[in-house]
């Protein structure tokens, strides 16, 4: 098994494709891309809610803002699928081996 970096909406976890657009949205849920939920330095425990130094507190959060510092939040996750559609006849065969 390999492993993926992938980004997720914050609001539902769809799968997002990177790069994202300054104005992208999301396809599920419609809720705004370049914005701090999505962001790397979204920190509900900083200072203005990020983990930069920024000058002043940016709101609401899920609204599309033009923050220099903006860095898509990516996970590593565990790719579970299978590479190609299975071959049933070698699976069924391998059974008896």
């Amino acid at each position: 098994m390999g492993y993926r970096e992938v980004m997720r909406c914050a609001r539902c976890g769809n799968l997002l494709a990177l790069p994202i657009a300054a104005d992208g949205r999301c396809a599920r849920c419609g809720v705004d891309l370049h914005a701090c939920i999505q962001c790397v330095s979204f920190d509900t425990g900083s200072r203005f809610e990020c983990a930069q130094s920024i000058p002043a507190r940016i709101t609401p959060k899920d609204a599309r803002n033009t923050c220099p510092l903006f860095a898509p939040r990516t996970t590593v996750e565990r790719e579970t699928g299978s590479s190609g559609p299975p071959d049933a006849r070698k699976a069924f065969d391998d059974l008896f081996k």
